[in-house]
């Protein structure tokens, strides 16, 4: 599984650990989050990610 890279603020998004503080198991491939699901460090839209 791919891991994503915002573009803002440079979180990277792991698949093989999710957002549990925002409700994202473990496991949840970036293409799978729902589409209002926002970075949880700067706020930014999934758009806003970029694969690495």
């Amino acid at each position: 599984m791919d891991k994503y890279e915002c573009e803002v603020c440079g979180y990277i998004y792991n698949p093989a650990v999710g957002d549990p503080d925002n409700g994202v198991e473990a496991g949840t491939k970036f293409e799978d989050l729902p589409d209002d699901w926002t970075c949880p460090t700067c706020g930014a839209a999934k758009d806003e990610f970029s694969a690495l």
